[in-house]
């Protein structure tokens, strides 16, 4: 067992339909653009077809992208990461930051350990979790303040200003949020 990842063909087709209906476009629509045909453009999304690269910079071209950001946005196959804690020295107090996840992911975590630069604010386009693994914070999000101990959590959806602030030494604060280049998707039917 090793502590590496293992690198699997990408998935590109959830990319595909986010971005399609991000534009709010039928398959058909894509299928004029890119004189591909339904079926296969169904099958591309579904992960069933794998296009070729010629395929994938008409459907980047359809979808006002670029093969590129198709790629980047795409779901790796099937992959597991590890990522192991990293040992901190006895006497070592200096707030630390350390990525959760590797690579380029639809979701993004990090944990900060320490205090933080409390006059940071914070503006991110999709949402994201903040969970105070030991200690405490005080976050201010739209005005208001919150206080958080040990195991609470707090949700921000994406565009909330926010920043936060450790109140007890050695605090552990684990950020969870979708990745910035994920488009964030709303909900048509609340």
């Amino acid at each position: 067992m090793g502590d590496h990842k293992e690198q699997q063909p990408v998935r590109v087709g959830a990319a595909v339909r986010r971005r399609r209906r991000a534009l709010e476009l039928t398959l058909a629509v894509v299928a004029e653009r890119t004189g591909l045909s339904v079926p296969f453009l169904s099958q591309v999304e579904n992960d069933r077809a794998r296009p070729s690269r010629t395929s994938l910079e008409k459907l980047a071209d359809a979808l006002r992208t670029t093969a590129v950001e198709l790629l980047a946005a795409a779901d790796p196959a099937a992959s597991v990461d590890l990522v192991r804690a990293e040992p901190a020295a006895e006497d070592d107090f200096t707030p630390r930051t350390r990525s959760l996840v590797r690579g380029h992911h639809q979701l993004h975590a990090s944990e900060f350990t320490g205090d933080h630069d409390a006059g940071r604010e914070f503006q991110h386009r999709n949402d994201e979790l903040m969970y105070v693994a030991d200690g405490a914070v005080e976050i201010e999000a739209e005005g208001r303040a919150y206080r958080l101990g040990r195991g609470d959590t707090l949700y921000l959806t994406g565009g909330v200003r926010h920043r936060w602030r450790a109140t007890v030494p050695d605090t552990r604060v684990v950020v969870v949020a979708v990745a910035e280049h994920i488009e964030a998707v709303q909900d048509r039917s609340r």
